[in-house]
């Protein structure tokens, strides 16, 4: 797949050029605020426990529409070097007020680059000599709005981007951001700059708290500019176009953030493939999911697996309590990590959990897009993973669902599939839970591959799991046994595919042995058609998305080969080729698709919704009649009562 953005180098010369400009507005502007009010003055007048006055509105026609409100000066170096209460400037604050600037300076050349691309910077000249023909009028005052946002937004992206390094835990809620101007690109820096200001004096008391301020402001910044570039005409050439800045590494795409290509460090217990017993297929799909990410090609921003078919984008981990999701999770984590470090690429690993479910309005939804976004940025190899997702993500319909819960639930709903999805093959996400039938069903069927963590389950796994967590502080003799050998991942793999063959669930076996006696074996495409029109009248859950599952998990058997692990060890055999070199050798190992495959694939994700569907209806009924129970028991004492007086 070739790239469909044209890179435009902003070279140093185009950025520094502006250090003046930028300089100047740092050290002061003048600026009246449009839709924003001033915080400051808000906060002082409820702190002396006063009303706030009306602003005075003028009765003159004409000027009814113009804002009253005083020009106020912001002075952002002066800003910056008042946090704290050392009389010299700190070094993060010295860091701050460069990457400002560099910011700053980076939106106006990017601006420039826009203007002479559509042709603004011509309109501009003729409109300062006063020559502008009525005809273009209009697409003057459109190309003056695309401009603003767009250098408004590069604005953010790039100070976002460029502090992104001096961030730590501490985070600052600053509120809305209102003073989002498109009048022309200086009175949009200048709006921005105030209203930093403000948030600067509430918030910023320290020079961690400096940080978050900004970082949180410019994050703000960039969704509602995005928000409003959505409805605005004449943003093609910024939106088609990738600006390059190859000093700080940073490349601007239209108005998608940008974030630096940090990994984060892991502190959590790492297990080796030979200490998760049983779970043979979940566990050689890890393993094999693990390879595939490696693939990615950071340079074309693809995985040769996601264009061929094959990668697992989403996948749900289902299986009771302490069968291995856990140790499931820190299996791939681990291989994932040790492949990064080798290869010498970052890895960024999060996981969503409950602490990110918020009372404020709003707040749970966004901390769920922070971790989808964290997880799919290009730059990184990214895996995520929800545990106890039918506690995080809501039901639809479930009065016991909280609002932050059904927000993380359409977040999530959006970006795995949703119509601005895109799948690299740079990051994966893993949902796991003990009560699948718990997570709603338009959620739990965007995961495109399901892992049955089912545990340990013959005589040979029990043993192997004793004498891993027996440890070695014993005399115990083994006795008849060699430990692992029934792990032995690819016999135990094909003994499991093979299982499939046919359903496990009573009601889809039901469907299929109907199907099979009407049209023989399922041996074409329009009888195996005919066996998923089965399934569909037996569950209306079962829709076109579960196809396209089913489909994508036939894909995956056909790459159904590990990547030999000395491609991992030594990255010179496949990790640094180019992007067609790798595609040609995983080609080459690729496998036809089969009946049997098709047939095994369709029984394994149908025997889960039938898992989950009859789990779900057994609890609604289990639930209804131990509140008719409790109705008639109610009933029955009050009676008791009215006939005891």
């Amino acid at each position: 797949m070739s790239q469909s953005a044209d890179f435009m180098e902003l070279t140093e010369d185009d950025i520094r050029k502006h250090y003046a400009a930028a300089v100047a507005m740092l050290e002061g502007v003048d600026h009246t605020p449009r839709i924003a009010t001033a915080k400051e003055a808000l906060q002082t007048e409820k702190s002396a426990g006063l009303g706030t006055r009306r602003r005075f509105r003028s009765t003159t026609p004409g000027l009814v529409t113009r804002s009253t409100a005083r020009p106020e000066g912001v002075r952002l170096i002066e800003r910056v070097e008042s946090v704290g209460e050392d009389a010299l400037p700190s070094a993060i604050q010295a860091s701050v007020l460069h990457g400002i600037r560099r910011a700053l300076a980076i939106a106006l050349a990017a601006g420039e680059a826009f203007s002479e691309a559509t042709g603004l910077s011509e309109l501009k000249k003729e409109n300062l000599a006063g020559r502008v023909a009525e005809a273009r009028r209009a697409e003057f005052g459109e190309l003056l709005a695309a401009e603003a946002l767009a250098t408004l937004f590069t604005f953010a992206n790039a100070t976002s981007f460029l502090l992104a390094s001096q961030a730590s835990e501490t985070s600052v809620e600053i509120g809305a951001v209102e003073e989002i101007l498109s009048d022309n690109a200086q009175l949009a820096l200048h709006g921005a700059l105030w209203e930093l200001d403000q948030d600067l004096t509430l918030f910023a008391s320290d020079d961690a708290k400096l940080v978050a301020t900004v970082l949180a402001y410019a994050e703000q910044v960039m969704e509602k500019a995005a928000l409003r570039a959505q409805n605005t005409p004449r943003l093609a050439a910024f939106n088609s176009a990738s600006y390059r800045v190859e000093a700080d590494n940073l490349t601007i795409n239209g108005f998608t953030p940008a974030h630096a290509a940090k990994g984060s460090k892991l502190t959590m217990t790492f297990k080796k493939p030979n200490e998760v017993v049983g779970n043979h297929i979940a566990k050689y799909q890890s393993m094999k999911l693990a390879k595939m990410l490696m693939a990615y090609d950071f340079d074309r921003k693809l995985n040769p697996f996601a264009e061929l078919g094959g990668f697992i984008f989403t996948f749900m981990g289902d299986g009771a309590p302490g069968t291995g999701k856990t140790t499931l999770i820190q299996m791939m984590a681990g291989l994932v990590s040790g492949y990064c470090e080798t290869a010498g690429y970052p890895f960024r690993y999060q996981n969503l959990s409950t602490d990110n479910i918020d009372s404020y309005q709003g707040k749970s939804g966004q901390n769920a897009k922070a971790f989808i976004n964290n997880v799919i940025d290009p730059n990184v190899i990214g895996f995520g993973t929800i545990d106890d997702i039918d506690q995080l993500a809501g039901k639809r319909g479930d009065r016991q669902s909280s609002a932050g819960q059904l927000e993380i639930t359409a977040v999530l709903m959006e970006s795995f599939a949703g119509a601005n999805t895109v799948v690299r093959g740079n990051c994966t996400f893993g949902m796991f839970s003990n009560y699948p039938e718990n997570v709603d069903d338009a959620l739990r069927q965007r995961a495109g591959a399901r892992f049955l963590v089912d545990g340990p389950i013959t005589r040979d796994d029990y043993i192997d799991i004793l004498a891993l967590l027996m440890g070695k502080n014993h005399d115990i003799p083994l006795g008849e046994h060699t430990v692992f050998a029934a792990q032995e991942i690819k016999k135990a793999v094909a003994a499991s595919f093979e299982g499939h063959s046919k359903p496990h669930e009573d009601g889809l076996l039901q469907v299929y042995e109907r199907v099979s006696k009407d049209i023989g074996s399922l041996d074409t495409i329009a009888k195996l058609g005919t066996y998923l029109k089965g399934i569909q009248e037996a569950d209306h859950r079962f829709t076109g998305r579960a196809i396209k599952n089913i489909t994508d998990a036939v894909k995956v058997r056909a790459m159904d080969f590990e990547l030999p692990d000395e491609w991992m060890e030594e990255p010179d055999l496949f990790l640094f080729k180019s992007y067609d070199e790798k595609k040609g050798m995983i080609e080459e190992l690729r496998q036809p698709i089969t009946v049997d495959m098709v047939i095994q694939e369709i029984n394994r994700y149908a025997d889960s919704e039938f898992r989950y569907a009859d789990k779900s209806d057994e609890v609604a009924i289990a639930n209804m009649v131990r509140e008719f129970g409790l109705s008639e028991e109610a009933k029955r004492r009050y009676l008791e009562s009215k006939g005891g007086i």
